[in-house]
């Protein structure tokens, strides 16, 4: 028996290898060699409209979705040239960076001909930047972006966090203040650094000396405990299970891996005074959680358009939102916004607001007209919330 399947299986082997018997699907047209790819990739004009492109001669229907959002994606009918790129012309843009992917024939698709893919943990939208914003590589002095990698003894697993540092930054001098910043739900810890803008913010913001130096640390926000795997729980249970599991594994993480790991490697403060806490979304949840968990290790908090305890209950935070004075003596800053429209944690946020008045407790709070659950207002507030920190 086991020469026959030996033999069947070298029989196989050599048809696929000598191509007998065997029949192969086709490989996808390429365009013309001739055509320089500038004329099949999408391009941002000089008037800041934007001309998307995708060669797709096979295909009946394309369309490109522009829009972060379900209630604000438009879809725009492409048109098919006879080189099979199908093309779709914007009207000129404000300075931004925006979302938006391919409809092929019913099929969601990344834009392939370009390098700027919105970090996910599933992939499927694109990213295109029109100059002209704070978002902008500009000629200004740059920091440094360092990835740290360590064994996480926690989540038996290895981590990385991304960290920024000022320009000319050296380690030596005054220790610097340090901001831990959090990502929202599905995304990556790039995603921040990709689609938050966060390392040109900061340049930008400190060239012009709108912020103090500081150092900007990026965990990922999805620990991938294994009783906490994002993918594992639908998404009507997200509340009900998975962020409270996944926020005690990274407050466990930051306090005892994170803080020590930067602590020991940078030259930066380890007073509660010289950290600030914050997030966007889920990363909003996780800067509550830990924030009023370790009241004592932070001097400053910001939840943008965060998950709050109003649907993910925490014993840890409503104990500590019954120590009102304790909060308002300790936080030089505690910052709370959100989109008017923002469908997804709209009631989070309003339910915090009301418990923060209850209680007493002191809060910046700005509500972004007519955005939803989206980037257009986490990158305003972020950096607005960083002109707030360490004065």
């Amino acid at each position: 028996m086991k020469n026959s399947l030996a033999c069947l299986a070298m029989a196989i082997s050599i048809g696929i290898g000598a191509g007998t018997n065997v029949i192969a699907a086709p490989l996808p047209a390429t365009p013309d060699p001739a055509t320089p790819v500038s004329r099949y990739v999408t391009q941002v004009n000089a008037d800041k409209s934007i001309t998307f492109r995708l060669f797709a001669p096979g295909a009946t229907r394309v369309s490109v979705v522009t829009g972060s959002m379900p209630e604000t994606q438009v879809s725009h009918d492409m048109t098919k040239e006879k080189n099979g790129v199908w093309t779709w012309k914007s009207e000129p843009m404000a300075p931004n960076l925006y979302e938006y992917y391919f409809d092929i024939d019913g099929y969601r698709s990344v834009d392939t001909g370009s390098r700027y893919q919105k970090p996910q943990r599933q992939v499927n939208t694109s990213l295109i930047l029109v100059p002209g914003s704070i978002l902008d590589d500009r000629a200004v002095p740059h920091g440094d972006l360092t990835t740290l990698t360590w064994h996480s003894p926690s989540l038996k697993s290895e981590r990385r966090v991304y960290v920024w540092t000022p320009p000319g930054y050296n380690g030596k001098g005054e220790p610097l203040p340090v901001l831990y910043f959090y990502h929202g739900f599905g995304d990556t810890g790039l995603s921040a650094i990709d689609q938050g803008r966060l390392p040109q913010m900061m340049d930008n913001l400190m060239a012009e000396g709108k912020i103090k130096p500081m150092l900007v640390v990026v965990p990922d926000t999805e620990t991938e405990s294994a009783e906490a795997i994002p993918e594992n729980f639908p998404p009507a249970e997200r509340r009900k299970s998975f962020y409270p599991l996944n926020a005690k594994a990274a407050d466990r993480e930051l306090m005892s891996e994170i803080i020590p790991l930067v602590d020991t490697r940078f030259n930066v403060r380890k007073d509660a005074d010289g950290r600030a806490l914050a997030g966007l979304s889920q990363g909003g949840y996780q800067a509550l959680v830990s924030g009023m968990n370790h009241l004592d290790s932070f001097g400053w908090l910001g939840t943008f358009s965060g998950v709050t305890t109003t649907t993910v209950p925490d014993d840890g935070v409503a104990a500590r939102f019954k120590q009102p004075e304790a909060i308002n003596r300790q936080l030089h800053n505690f910052t709370v916004v959100v989109g008017e429209r923002d469908s997804v944690t709209g009631k989070d946020i309003a339910g915090l607001k009301a418990e923060l008045e209850k209680q007493g407790i002191k809060f910046d709070y700005k509500m972004y007209p007519g955005l939803n659950h989206e980037m257009d207002v986490w990158r305003p507030a972020y950096a607005e919330f960083v002109q707030k920190l360490f004065r």
